[in-house]
């Protein structure tokens, strides 16, 4: 495994240990954007076998491909940060920022307004 790649999945390879609870906090908040990633994959999935047909052609596959995909983006972050901030705490530097919970947030409150719309011209 190259050195980047190798660091990504043991971050521990280079600076000093920092204290354990900092690191165990990393480990809890990586576990939570996990569970969010999980839930957006079940959601998708949900969508694709349950949600009846829409009245936009294939608005139901788009919203579970959008869910399912962003749910893998998810997951994919959540690694990245947990790495970023381990790494951080070993050099004694400071925490990485993200703006991707505010960019989750707004996507998925995007698409639940999409959702909204699609249940409203279904009823009426």
């Amino acid at each position: 495994m190259s050195g980047g790649l190798r660091e990504w999945f043991d971050p521990s390879q280079s600076g000093s240990t920092p204290d354990y609870r900092f690191s165990l906090a990393n480990e809890r908040t990586f576990l939570a954007w996990i569970r969010t990633g999980l839930a957006l994959i079940a959601g998708g999935l949900a969508c694709a076998q349950f949600l009846p047909p829409l009245p936009v052609p294939h608005l139901r596959e788009i919203i579970a491909i959008l869910l399912l995909v962003l749910g893998a983006l998810v997951a994919l972050r959540a690694v990245d940060h947990w790495v970023r901030t381990e790494r951080a705490m070993r050099h004694g530097t400071d925490l990485p920022r993200s703006r991707f919970p505010a960019v989750l947030a707004v996507a998925v409150a995007l698409g639940a307004l999409a959702i909204i719309i699609a249940v409203l011209i279904q009823v009426f």
